[in-house]
């Protein structure tokens, strides 16, 4: 017996321990090849990304942490469509990052810079997952509520209804951010249009990331815009924007890349978060100096009393706003006059006890004034082609 269990013996177990041993090597779970293949498509839309510009769909583990795999693509068109197909994947989230330019709706022009956005999602059951500024908004607190142990879904509910009530939104049954899209008809996509305009406003591209990414860090621990601040940024853009105008750019915009379109109709959200946001205020888009060229300015939103002498009607007009301007006299004895040739930018209507004042183009308005007569006026300002008086104040001489 000794011998049976001598050396063959040995031999024997060595060898079953080896064959074992590298099964375990071979079924470590770090090496196992990812089971989960996947199609992912969509569109990126600010207002839509332009051609050429790139996306990239990030493999996450199920905590949503990357497992270092990616796949680069290109948009292929000026709609913002994108596609990338077998994809291998860990799991069936994704994190998906656009960089580019896009058509600005608000300017109705190309941007002059590139923007990045991302998106979170669960491709468990659809493979369409639109990039877009809720898409963008959402993901830190996303993150942050699972890692405090919710499931995603309900961390992509909650996370996409404390962006919503920023903008004085509460609807219960919207979509998902990743399924929204400002091309199409529909209440949940007007949503999306009217925030992403108000975001973009007359931001500049580097001004409008800005924005956002403080709302993003102010919003994710507690899932409250709690900076008044960035609160005010909002209403002062929102209170500026044309969405007749906005709505009638991605129109024009669309039918000139031989798309088709349906542009839902957003300006009621952007009228309901003026009238029902605590935001306050604090600026117009429009500069009104407090002096120009010709003197004190009557526009100036701060000064309402004046003196006899020569005064300025004067406005700095930035890219893709108007500026209409309405004074009347309101005593029987107001009148004054303007000098002929002293007008820069300034279209002048007859004087009928009230007299108009419409600037041209963009940039620097001014005129020469005089001769108010002592008695009150009324100043109404019709900002952005507003049929009705965005400001008002009266002054006195």
């Amino acid at each position: 017996m000794k011998k049976l269990l001598g050396f063959p013996f040995m031999l024997i177990m060595a060898s079953m321990i080896m064959f074992f041993s590298s099964c375990q090597e071979d079924n470590d779970p770090e090496e196992i090849v990812p089971d989960v293949v996947q199609d992912v498509k969509g569109c990126a839309q600010k207002g839509p990304f332009i051609s050429g510009s790139s996306v990239t769909v990030y493999d996450l583990h199920a905590d949503l942490s990357p497992s270092g795999m990616s796949y680069n693509s290109e948009i292929t068109d000026n709609k913002g469509t994108f596609q990338l197909n077998s994809l291998s994947l860990s799991s069936s989230f994704v994190r998906l990052r656009a960089d580019g330019f896009y058509f600005n709706e608000i300017l109705g022009k190309q941007s002059a810079a590139p923007i990045t956005l991302y998106a979170l999602s669960d491709i468990t059951t659809q493979n369409q997952v639109n990039i877009n500024l809720l898409t963008h908004l959402e993901k830190p607190r996303v993150e942050f509520l699972m890692e405090g142990g919710q499931s995603f879904e309900e961390s992509k509910t909650q996370a996409q209804k404390e962006v919503l009530a920023i903008f004085n939104i509460d609807k219960l049954d919207i979509k998902t951010s990743e399924k929204l899209s400002i091309s199409e008809n529909g209440e949940d996509n007007a949503i999306l249009l009217a925030i992403s305009s108000i975001l973009q406003g007359y931001h500049s591209e580097s001004e409008m990331t800005e924005l956002v990414s403080n709302i993003r860090n102010d919003l994710f621990l507690d899932g409250i815009l709690n900076s008044d601040t960035l609160g005010s940024e909002l209403i002062n853009q929102a209170v500026s924007l044309d969405t007749a105008a906005i709505r009638n750019n991605l129109l024009k915009r669309y039918k000139e890349i031989g798309a088709t379109a349906k542009i839902p109709d957003f300006g009621k959200y952007v009228a309901n978060f003026i009238e029902k946001t605590n935001y306050k205020v604090t600026k117009s888009i429009i500069d009104y100096p407090k002096r120009g060229i010709h003197g004190p300015n009557l526009l100036s939103l701060s000064d309402t009393i004046y003196s006899a002498g020569d005064v300025s009607l004067a406005a700095n007009l930035p890219v893709g706003t108007s500026l209409k301007v309405v004074i009347t006299a309101l005593e029987k004895e107001g009148r004054w006059q303007y000098i002929v040739g002293s007008g820069i930018n300034w279209s002048i209507s007859d004087w009928t006890g009230k007299q108009a004042f419409t600037a041209i183009n963009q940039g620097t308005c001014d005129l020469r004034m005089r001769d108010f007569v002592r008695s009150r006026y009324l100043i109404e300002y019709f900002e952005t082609s507003s049929k009705t008086p965005t400001r008002k104040k009266i002054i006195r001489f």
